[in-house]
């Protein structure tokens, strides 16, 4: 009884490390396509672009660290600035999960 149940952990564990690599890469592609169909600030836009264009972030973090790395986060993403200037825009997962269940309802 112990050994089957050993038996079955053990296929359960190799199933799941053949499907769970292929379900990260689609959540990866999914979120690459997703970021190129949203308008995302562009890296080089200043703090002031991007909150005239943007909105107020829901909130605003502290620059942290040399240099100055700081982070405001939006409904669906982050976007991380260096000193004034935006160096990278993120979509938070949620946001991509989300809309890929939408496409596939």
């Amino acid at each position: 009884m112990v050994r089957q149940a050993v038996v079955k952990l053990f296929w359960g564990m190799v199933l799941l490390a053949l499907v769970a690599p292929a379900m990260a890469d689609i959540l990866l592609i999914e979120k690459v396509r997703e970021r190129m169909l949203r308008d995302l600030p562009g890296n080089g836009l200043s703090m002031t672009e991007v909150e005239s264009r943007y909105g107020a972030p829901q909130e605003r973090h502290a620059a942290v660290g040399e240099p100055p790395i700081t982070r405001w986060v939006y409904d669906d993403y982050s976007v991380y600035f260096e000193h004034q200037l935006v160096i990278e825009s993120v979509l938070h997962h949620e946001a991509v999960v989300r809309e890929t269940r939408r496409r596939q309802d």
